[in-house]
């Protein structure tokens, strides 16, 4: 198993019900293997020239690096802001038996690209 194949993505939501309401639909969809909700982060930064103080929730997403387009195009589907975060990490090393299990999990969802 290559620890490249697999991927950290991160978006942020501005409640619990929207990164719960993602992360269920994420996992339903086999786009995600697990998702974790992060809660009560404060996140600052300038958003139309105002500086913003504002709580949010961190989504986890863990996935294949193939179904990364799927799953960006999805949180952009389903996510409320105008903008949202959506980034990709790479993973470098892992569990065998866990990312044998993301493989699994996601086993039923094809990338967009087909791989």
């Amino acid at each position: 198993m290559n620890p490249s194949e697999f991927i950290v993505g991160l978006t942020a939501a501005g409640s619990e019900e929207e990164a719960v309401r993602m992360g269920k639909i994420l996992v339903e969809e086999k786009l995600a293997a697990c998702v974790n909700i992060v809660p009560n982060i404060r996140s600052l930064y300038f958003w139309k020239n105002a500086l913003c103080d504002e709580k949010e929730w961190i989504v986890v997403i863990k996935t294949r690096q193939s179904l990364f387009q799927r799953l960006k195009t999805r949180i952009l589907e389903l996510h409320s802001y105008e903008v949202p975060e959506v980034l990709c990490v790479p993973v470098m090393d892992g569990h065998g038996r866990y990312l044998q299990w993301i493989a699994d999990s996601t086993s039923t969802a094809t990338s967009q690209d087909g791989i």
